[in-house]
């Protein structure tokens, strides 16, 4: 992430929250008193997002001082710190919750990534991310499963061709058939981009190895039509698992044989981990 998108972000943030003016604090705290803040995991979790939480820390006050004790992707247990704050109090505690906001959810997706990427652990299989992301922060959850070991897939609809049930349906009337012909004017149109297919049934995998597919995606299939579909594939296309994938059958998906699973779970549906900041008295 770069630092200007760091900064959108968090003016974004802080901007909603704090509105017109943090007035429990201007209120209560004088301008004057200086505090020590720790931000600590309470639970064990993977790292993501300290820059988000520093950025918004310093935002509020330059003489902010913060001091990560961990890096992103680092595996963290209960108790341990992640970064300490300190400098003038109001703006520790008018950037607490953004800050922590950032945290817990980008740390949520680490470590949900890290529990997918430690089950298919010894297999060929990576595990893909998807576009189900929260809107206006893909980049920032797209960066959280990195930092979890996951593998990015398409950022949006502009940098790889991913032709759908959907796309395969408008061109239902095509000839030889939908797949053929979206395969053959995705090349001619876009001759320096990837072509994934997405495949409901082994007819269709066949037609999208044969029209030339760099990946065959392979929706929705069982443990057995996904073995049958790997050996269609060999040495002809890459196959990626996707639909309904959890945490409890990745691995028996992951021994298909399969290039790559996507898990829509790991943006759509992480747990915000629990992160607390307390002021050192």
């Amino acid at each position: 992430m770069s630092a200007e998108e760091i900064c959108r972000a968090v003016a974004l943030a802080l901007a909603e929250d704090i509105g017109s003016g943090d007035v429990t604090t201007l209120a209560a705290v004088p301008e004057t008193v200086k505090a020590r803040a720790v931000v600590r995991a309470r639970e064990p979790l993977v790292v993501a997002g300290l820059a988000l939480a520093e950025a918004a820390f310093r935002e509020l006050s330059s003489a902010v001082q913060v001091t990560r004790a961990v890096e992103d992707s680092h595996r963290v247990a209960e108790d341990e710190p992640l970064l300490q704050a300190a400098g003038p109090a109001r703006a520790l505690l008018s950037a607490e919750r953004v800050a922590l906001n950032f945290l817990q959810r980008l740390c949520g997706i680490a470590t949900l990534t890290a529990q997918f990427v430690d089950a298919v652990k010894d297999t060929r299989a990576q595990i893909l991310d998807t576009r189900k992301t929260t809107p206006g922060w893909r980049r920032l959850e797209k960066y959280a499963v990195a930092c979890g070991g996951g593998r990015n897939h398409r950022l949006g609809l502009f940098d790889m061709v991913l032709i759908k049930d959907n796309h395969l349906a408008a061109l239902r009337n095509e000839s030889p058939n939908a797949i053929a012909a979206a395969v053959h004017r995705a090349r001619a149109k876009y001759p320096e981009l990837k072509v994934e297919v997405e495949a409901d049934t082994l007819e269709q995998v066949e037609q999208a190895v044969a029209a030339g597919a760099d990946i065959v995606l392979l929706d929705n299939m069982n443990l057995v039509q996904l073995r049958l579909a790997v050996q269609q594939c060999k040495d002809r296309a890459q196959t990626e698992a996707s639909g309904g994938v959890t945490l409890a059958g990745v691995r028996a998906i992951a021994e298909t044989g399969v290039d790559f699973i996507s898990v829509g779970a790991l943006t759509h549906s992480a747990r915000a981990v629990d992160i607390g900041l307390d002021f050192e008295l």
